[in-house]
């Protein structure tokens, strides 16, 4: 039995289980995302895996693996699907038009590719994480190791053509740098408004250290908005 600890946490609850019944089905391969969010709905497909529905997941990070096989939820390689059919995946902030910012857990890279191997990508949020612009959270990018500090200085000279003062800061765990699932270190961005994601977001590509960044744009179709009342709405942001 799931014990939220707070309201956000029924929220989060909520819009995982109306996910679940809106686009899982039988013998779907999937995409289970990342964080808190999705974390909750992976719980959820636990119950519902136990319960007779035929379904398998591909996770978004380790962490995300380690709970969907305390869950019981049916794991694949995504070097053995061609296309999955939806991923399920929360947001740290999604605006009126579906973009997103990802990667406060440190796992963008992995979840983008998720994402991207799939029909559709379907944000599962708290409504909460709703906002009319984006840059409150600060956006995460992942860099090699090989050669960062110069990367942040190329990357800070991309803010400055955007008119972004704040200096890129490397994400730490106590005193030592933060490391991705793939090896890389997480550098967050502190932009407070980005008024054009859709421009910005292409940029990250020129700079060759960058190996992802954290703008999801014109990749989620849908959102699935929970309350802590336990109600859950779906927006269609593109056919």
């Amino acid at each position: 039995m799931l014990q939220p600890k707070n309201e956000q946490d029924k929220a989060k609850i909520a819009a995982g289980r109306k996910a679940i019944a809106t686009y899982f089905r039988n013998d779907m391969q999937v995409g289970l995302g990342s964080g808190t969010t999705s974390h909750w709905m992976v719980r959820l497909l636990g119950e519902e895996v136990r319960n007779g529905l035929r379904i398998a997941g591909v996770p978004t990070s380790n962490a995300t693996r380690a709970v969907a096989v305390e869950a019981g939820v049916p794991l694949l390689d995504l070097n053995d699907v061609t296309e999955l059919e939806v991923t399920l995946d929360g947001p740290d902030e999604v605006d009126r038009e579906g973009r997103m910012i990802k990667g406060g857990g440190a796992c963008l890279l992995w979840e983008k590719i998720v994402a991207r191997a799939s029909k559709r990508m379907v944000c599962i949020a708290d409504d909460s994480k709703i906002v009319d612009t984006l840059g409150r959270f600060p956006l995460p990018i992942e860099v090699v190791q090989f050669g960062w500090r110069n990367t942040v200085h190329q990357l800070r000279r991309l803010f400055t053509e955007f008119g972004f003062t704040e200096v890129p800061i490397l994400r730490r765990g106590g005193d030592t740098p933060v490391v991705t699932d793939s090896g890389n270190y997480i550098v967050d961005c502190h932009l407070r408004a980005i008024g054009e994601p859709d421009r910005l977001a292409p940029r990250f590509n020129e700079i060759p250290g960058v190996v992802e960044h954290g703008l999801f744009v014109g990749i989620a179709r849908e959102i699935v908005i929970g309350h802590a009342d336990g109600t859950a709405d779906v927006e269609v942001y593109r056919k």
